[in-house]
């Protein structure tokens, strides 16, 4: 079994992080959430810096919202505990439970690379599937405006790249000019 673990921000929809993973194993999530840490870990701990002056009940960390699998609860205790917040065990039907926050940004996300994956049928490697996923996340994340949004979720993240309307291209051109 293999599974495409995401990231999502629930304000602007870009997604953080994409691993493709053989097997939901501790070692695997906890590799995803180091992964992580080192992707956004600095913005983590400056917004806990700024809160934790105050009583724990009223700070406003960041909150990783999971299913209730325990590889999330675990690998995230050691890469995010005091730091962020675990809202952990959160059903797609939320508000029947009267939860405050919801997975429906990743839920529908992978939906999105389920329907893509249903019309190509198979891949033909564990290295083609993760290729094709982090080639997905760009397009997610830069080149396909959101329905919500009504642009990027880079866009709405505040990264600013000057894509014309060829937008893939422009962006394959941008990077092979950097390097």
């Amino acid at each position: 079994m293999h599974y495409s673990m995401n990231a999502v921000d629930k304000k602007t929809k870009y997604n953080l992080n994409t691993k493709f993973i053989q097997g939901r194993t501790n070692e695997n999530f906890d590799e995803y959430f180091k992964e992580l840490k080192s992707a956004i870990g600095e913005q983590v701990r400056e917004i806990y810096d700024k809160e934790k002056q105050k009583p724990s009940e009223d700070r406003n960390l960041v909150t990783f919202v999971t299913d209730e699998l325990d590889q999330y609860e675990n690998a995230f205790e050691k890469h995010f505990t005091h730091m962020a917040d675990l809202d952990f065990g959160v059903p797609i039907a939320q508000s029947e439970y009267g939860l405050e926050h919801n997975n429906n940004p990743i839920e529908r996300h992978n939906g999105d690379i389920k329907q893509r994956y249903k019309v190509m049928r198979n891949f033909k490697s564990y290295e083609s599937a993760a290729a094709f996923l982090s080639l997905r996340r760009t397009i997610y994340n830069h080149i396909r405006p959101h329905q919500s949004l009504g642009h990027t979720p880079g866009k709405e993240a505040g990264i600013g790249l000057d894509l014309a309307r060829n937008r893939l291209l422009d962006l394959i051109e941008t990077c092979a000019t950097k390097k």
